[in-house]
């Protein structure tokens, strides 16, 4: 079949032919290669040879034909991503006389950006009071191993659904990335008694919450938000509940698979009767004649890695009505718990669930602090987990934005480049002012959760980050929007130049709603401040 013929030709292209980038051709030499069975191009500099590679082509010979023996730079940049002349890199024989060195030679993946305002301000050269050189260290280091271990596969899982596999988790956990992604605490010290490394060769007791931004900025640049979702949110949000509330008993067990990426975790707390509204959810756990045991009924909804969860941090109702009736249980995948996938507007593989209780015994060992004080808890995660969705959300609108200016430099409309038609910069420049005004309320946020013990941060930060996670999420739809509309109809495409957009703007909603939807976070700001609000105040 034509799909073996490619797998084949890819392979024998990829791996068994040798490159040979010394010989130098002339445009005169590549113009005499100008028909089907011989047909040389020119791409940025270099010298491919297609003549085989024409019935694999998507737009098959007829595409090829037009530039046989000529130089296809600008057509091709404006119908391509780079990544297509990196992944068929040994297509090249050679290079035109005098040409300049190729863009996929001076240019990486885990490279720091040169386009303005592609990365915070520090990266690109300007001073800062909150970054230095450790947090490009972890930046290096998360990036490398995003390109070798996750890129390679991200896009297929995202199209195919499929979960992310255990090994996976494994290698996150023995590369310190897990562990890192729950930023700094005593667990960091921990795990290097376990021989898991800390990114970037960072000191335990200096590793801070700019160093897990770095983390988590590299994972969402993969583009691809159900994959990065898959590889961890539930650990997350759902570790910290453990950490810092179960039983030293509890947390021997547990912890250590968790945190080398052995077992997988989620958290459990909205159903279909209750999401920003946790003080009225249902799902009930009742103490068994026993009293060994807690007997779990319910269901739970939205449950992010569920499908392929081991453990489940879960919320239930142990006493009356309203938020002091309200447990959490560490339960983990056993007889009557059942998660069914359900379909979300970004790809499965995400492992979004819906998950049933029926009759789960669960030994009241796994009950995290006191019987009917888990309102506490699961208040406790709420500003960490959005202001790790900020971050990531900021990583993905930086993206956005560096693939719009790199499209609106090389595409050619009415001939002339996007970028020369006024309009387009004025797009161009509302994306740079809303990313930059997040990076720096970002930024200080950032700076006081350093600085700041937990009590005085649950106090002061709670509406700063429930405000900053609002205005967010409300740029990033009026972000993603502008960055379409330049895009045309490859921004609704989910292959090739736009995919990232559309990808994008699909997407969002997930940001949007997760942690608090941007009503409850408008409001709660609002609600925060007025605690504050002076009493003699007057207009």
């Amino acid at each position: 079949s034509l799909k073996l013929q490619f797998l084949y030709f890819i392979v024998k292209n990829t791996f068994l032919t040798p490159i040979n980038m010394t010989t130098e051709y002339t445009m005169d030499d590549v113009s005499k290669h100008n028909k089907p069975g011989d047909l040389w191009m020119v791409i940025d500099g270099e010298v491919y040879d297609l003549s085989k590679f024409g019935k694999f082509h998507p737009g098959g010979h007829s595409v090829l034909r037009p530039f046989a023996g000529k130089d296809a730079s600008e057509a091709f940049f404006g119908l391509h991503r780079i990544e297509v002349l990196r992944k068929y890199k040994n297509l090249r024989i050679g290079k035109v006389k005098g040409a300049k060195p190729p863009s996929t030679e001076t240019t990486s993946p885990t490279d720091i950006s040169k386009v303005p305002y592609a990365e915070p301000s520090f990266f690109q050269g300007f001073r800062s009071p909150y970054w230095n050189e450790s947090h490009v260290a972890v930046r290096q280091y998360v990036a490398e191993f995003r390109e070798k271990e996750l890129a390679p596969i991200a896009e297929m899982h995202e199209k195919n659904g499929t979960y992310p596999p255990i090994d996976l988790y494994k290698k996150m956990g023995q590369a310190g990335i897990l562990a890192a992604r729950l930023g700094p605490g005593p667990w960091m010290k921990q795990i290097k008694e376990w021989g898991i490394p800390i990114p970037g060769g960072v000191p335990a007791e200096k590793f801070d919450y700019f160093h897990e931004w770095m983390v988590h900025q590299e994972l969402a640049r993969l583009s691809s938000p159900a994959f990065v979702g898959g590889l961890g949110d539930g650990f997350v949000i759902g570790l910290p509940a453990i950490m810092n509330f179960a039983a030293s008993e509890l947390k021997s067990r547990v912890v250590k698979e968790l945190m080398l990426g052995e077992k997988r975790i989620c958290l459990a707390i909205s159903e279909p009767f209750a999401g920003s509204d946790v003080a009225n959810l249902q799902c009930t756990a009742k103490k068994s004649e026993c009293g060994k045991y807690y007997i779990v009924n319910g269901a739970k909804k939205w449950i992010t890695n569920g499908m392929f969860a081991d453990y489940f941090v879960t919320a239930v109702r142990t006493g009356g009505k309203g938020m002091a009736g309200i447990s959490m249980l560490l339960i983990p995948r056993c007889e009557g718990l059942k998660t069914t996938q359900i379909p979300v507007s970004y790809s499965a593989c995400a492992g979004t669930s819906y998950v049933t209780y029926d009759d789960v015994k669960v030994p009241v060992e796994n009950l995290l602090g006191r019987e009917n004080q888990g309102f506490q808890i699961v208040m406790y995660n709420f500003n960490h987990e959005r202001w790790e969705i900020v971050v990531q959300l900021l990583a993905l609108m930086r993206k956005t934005y560096e693939d719009t200016i790199k499209w609106c430099t090389q595409r050619k409309a009415f001939g002339k480049s996007l970028m020369q038609q006024p309009v387009v910069r004025f797009k161009l420049a509302g994306i740079i002012a809303r990313v930059e005004a997040i990076e720096n309320w970002l930024e200080n946020i950032t700076f006081q959760m350093n600085q700041m013990p937990y009590k005085e941060m649950s106090v002061k930060l709670a509406g700063p980050i429930a405000l900053l996670k609002y205005h967010a999420t409300r740029c990033a739809w009026e972000i993603a929007d502008e960055a379409t509309q330049m895009f045309g109809g490859r921004g609704v495409t989910r292959s090739g130049m736009g995919r990232g957009i559309e990808g994008f703007l699909r997407t969002i909603k997930i940001a949007a709603i997760p942690g608090g939807s941007e009503e409850i976070m408008a409001d709660l700001g609002v609600r925060q401040a007025m605690k504050n609000y002076p009493k003699n105040a007057r207009l």
